[in-house]
């Protein structure tokens, strides 16, 4: 549309020619007066002018639309410009709170994570502590049954079983008692002695606190011996030897050979040391404290 349609036309409407004709004739009586009494009246008389100023309002009315314009498209662009702007900030808002969430969820699941590795760690510290116990449990029922069998093969004279197994094994133990420790093996005793009254922990390699295998593998390592780490290999580790032959630093141990899952040092008479559990920790006791199952002999 044009910018001064909406403008009225200042040109006349058009007149029939019957209307012109009548208006020329009295256009022309006029002007024949006018004349007349121009020529009747005084020589220097001014002559009369008439000016018709056809008002110029189409120039400015473009103008002023133009201005308009213009204003509006600067209104435009702000709105536009805003909405920009209000959309970056949504974005940076929602990208926040994903964030937040995120780092959230992140710290949760680590969390979750640290309580059930404690938790996990307790539970396995209480089935070892569980187990030690067992064990030592199994260790003096054992021993107080041989002891009750070996009591009453002693005074009925009869050997049966196991009963005549400790019987030879004691009366083994005893005849052995005067040996005296010399050498490598006087050195392997003495260092098991001097653990006595340390702390039982197990997984323990000294030089304060140690499991079984722990102290007899340290003992042998003191006069240049490597033994295995584990009570099972520990008991195929030397030549394997009865429990009425033991000298002074043969291995003992407990269960069978290869699956041994206690492990102490013959110390001689009678005796031997082992770090035995959480409650008595490193100790030194007679074999009939807890009968070994067999020996190996390593010197």
């Amino acid at each position: 549309m044009s910018l001064t349609a909406h403008i009225p036309s200042h040109r006349k409407p058009r007149r029939s020619a019957s209307k012109v004709a009548l208006r020329a004739g009295v256009a022309g009586g006029v002007l024949s007066t006018i004349a007349v009494a121009g020529a009747a009246g005084p020589a220097n008389a001014e002559p009369v002018t008439a000016t018709l100023e056809m008002p110029t309002i189409t120039a400015d009315l473009a103008t002023t639309v133009a201005a308009s314009a213009e204003a509006t498209q600067q209104v435009a662009h702000a709105y536009d410009l805003q909405a920009q702007q209000d959309a970056a900030a949504e974005k940076a808002a929602k990208t926040a709170k994903k964030a937040k969430a995120d780092a959230e969820r992140k710290a949760e699941a680590e969390r979750k994570a640290e309580e059930a590795a404690k938790k996990k760690a307790a539970e396995e510290a209480a089935a070892k502590e569980a187990a030690a116990e067992k064990a030592e449990q199994e260790r003096a029922s054992r021993a107080a049954e041989r002891t009750t069998l070996s009591a009453s093969a002693s005074g009925s004279g009869v050997s049966v079983g196991s009963s005549s197994s400790s019987s030879s094994s004691s009366s083994a133990s005893s005849s052995s008692s005067s040996s005296t420790a010399t050498g490598s093996a006087a050195a392997v005793v003495a260092f098991a002695r001097a653990q006595v009254g340390d702390a039982y922990v197990s997984g323990g390699t000294g030089p304060n606190s140690w499991d079984c295998s722990g102290l007899t593998q340290a003992a042998f390592r003191s006069i240049g011996v490597d033994l295995p780490r584990v009570s099972q290999a520990q008991s195929t580790a030397g030549t394997q030897v009865g429990l009425d032959n033991l000298q002074p630093g043969d291995i003992l141990y407990w269960g069978g050979a290869g699956s041994a899952y206690h492990v102490g040092i013959y110390v001689g008479g009678g005796n031997f040391v082992g770090a035995q559990n959480s409650g008595t920790g490193v100790v030194e006791r007679p074999l009939a404290y807890d009968m070994p199952t067999g020996a190996v002999r390593v010197l």
